[in-house]
This record gives C-alpha cells, sequence and structure tokens, in this order.
C-alpha cells in the first residue's frame, strides 16, 4: 500500500435499490399487472422478523405484487408449521414463499425448508436451490448474495477477470455469493476465505475486490485493502456506537477506491432483490411478464 490518498466512492444501496424496484415495477404495468403472489411465514413475535416481513410486503404491493402472510405463534408444533408450508407449496396462485427466520428453536429449519418447490424458493435457501446455483440451471439466488452483484452492476464495478476474495463462507452469503460471481458471464476468479485461511491480508491485498461476510465488527482495515480496491461489507455487528460493519471504513477510505457503507449499503438491496426472484418466479409459473 502506497502512494496519495484517492477519492473513494460511496456505494449506497438505495440508488441500486430503487433502479431494481422501478423496473419490476414497470415490468408489472407492461404486463396489465398480472397476479403475481408472495407468501411468507412467521412464527412466533419476534419484534425484528415482524419488522423485516412489514417491509417486505409493503415493498410488494408497492410494485404490484400481492401478500399473503401466515402467521404461527411461538409454539406451533412442526407439524403445524410444515402444514402450513405444504399448503402454501400445493397453491398454484402462490409464486413465492418465504419462511422468516430464524425459526423458534424447537423447530427443525431444514426440514421446514425442503417442503419449498425450488420454483417458489425466493429466498435461495434449499438444498434444491443451492444445487441449482452450483449447477447454473434456472433456480433463485439467496436475495443477499443477489443483492451484493446487483449491487456491483449498478455501479459499473467491472468483475470479468477480476480477483474478487469472499471473507465468510456461510451458505447464507459467502459460499453462494462465490459460485454467482465465478458464474459465466459474471467471470470473477473467486477465492473464497475463512476464519482458518493463513496471511489473510496478504491475499486480500491481491484483490480487486474484498467481500468480507463474518459479522466481526472492523476486522477488515487499511492492512487488507490495495489502492483502488473495491470494498464490499455484508457483515453487520450491533455494537454500543451503533450497527456497524466488518470494514473499518475509516481505515480504509482514501486507499478503496469504492466503499459500501454499513448501515445503508448491501443490506437495502436484500428486499430488492426478493422481489426480483419473486417476479422470476412467476415467470417460472407460467406468468407473463
Amino acid at each position: 500500500m502506497s502512494g496519495a490518498p484517492i477519492s473513494t466512492l460511496v456505494l449506497a444501496g438505495a440508488p441500486a435499490r430503487d433502479g431494481i424496484l422501478q423496473t419490476l415495477s414497470g415490468r408489472m404495468r407492461a404486463a396489465g399487472t398480472p397476479h403475481v403472489s408472495l407468501a411468507t411465514v412467521l412464527v412466533g413475535d419476534d419484534a425484528p422478523s415482524r419488522k423485516y416481513v412489514a417491509s417486505k410486503h409493503k415493498t410488494a404491493q408497492s410494485i404490484g405484487i400481492q401478500s399473503v402472510q401466515v402467521e404461527l405463534p411461538a409454539t406451533a408444533t412442526q407439524n403445524e408449521v410444515e402444514d402450513r408450508v405444504r399448503h402454501l407449496a400445493r397453491d398454484k396462485s402462490v409464486h413465492g414463499i418465504l419462511v422468516q427466520m430464524p425459526l423458534p428453536s424447537h423447530l427443525d429449519t431444514e426440514a421446514v425448508l425442503r417442503l419449498i418447490p425450488a420454483e417458489k424458493d425466493v429466498d435461495g435457501l434449499t438444498e434444491a436451490s443451492m444445487g441449482r446455483l452450483m449447477r447454473d440451471a434456472p433456480g433463485h439466488v439467496g436475495c443477499t448474495p443477489l443483492g451484493v452483484l446487483r449491487l456491483l452492476q449498478h455501479y459499473g464495478i467491472a468483475t470479468s477477470g477480476k480477483h474478487v476474495v469472499v471473507i465468510g463462507r456461510s451458505t447464507l452469503v459467502g459460499l453462494p455469493l462465490s459460485v454467482l460471481l465465478a458464474r459465466k458471464g459474471i467471470d470473477a476468479t473467486v477465492t473464497l476465505a475463512h476464519s482458518r485461511t493463513t496471511r489473510l491480508e496478504e491475499l486480500c491485498r491481491s484483490a480487486d475486490i474484498v467481500v468480507s461476510a463474518t459479522g466481526i465488527a472492523h476486522s477488515i482495515t487499511a492492512a487488507h485493502i490495495s489502492m483502488g480496491a473495491t470494498c464490499i461489507d455484508v457483515g453487520i455487528s450491533r455494537t454500543e456506537a451503533g450497527i456497524v460493519g466488518d470494514i473499518d471504513a475509516d481505515s480504509v477510505t482514501g486507499i478503496a477506491g469504492a466503499l459500501t457503507p454499513m448501515p445503508g449499503g448491501t443490506g437495502i438491496m436484500t428486499v430488492a432483490c426478493l422481489m426480483e426472484n419473486t417476479i422470476n418466479a412467476a415467470v417460472m409459473q407460467g406468468v407473463q411478464l
């Protein structure tokens, strides 16, 4: 790392999110606003989960997508939750199904997710959806990884032939994002790093784009970033000072060519990408759009 400080572009999520929603809304209007339906399953009274679900339905309705809200008490049994998900899976008027996480601890999350058909898995979390991603088959990519890609595309950040280091190997973000960025047409060369990676700073400095999704506050600093690299922050930590990301923004500003803010960056993209997946799900199920 050397040279005079450079101007760091802030990759705010709102303009990219709004662009996606405007495009989707235009598609819906141009098609005569056909019936497209998103169903959510909320178990229990977790306040953040309730807030997230309300936001998803508000956004859906704003672009012409119908909402189905299934709410069950925290005491709901495995059979009760599975019965409701099976009903939605069979309902031809429902195009997308999202089970809000986390489920109460007494429930088997994987057993519930396995009941969602791949075509309706708009959260991209099931084994079938992950398999389709690996095989580059038609399906839905998780909303957070897709949001990272859409953010890069919105700001014209090149990926073809570029070296991307993704830090964090969760099935929610790191693993699917690594596969997505390496797909033909996106064409990044991806290194997946994690807690046991040695010489992480050196590895990151070799990258054109660094994506951190570990949830370890301010773990990525100037020592990890080469001059002009793009920094994408997906990690969220709640501290006494408020919400912060994995990337120490003060440290990398003036070194990074571009940086997502936290909050206000990648997280904003998630709901918009859920809407994109829902409309694509409807098309997969025969809706003319």
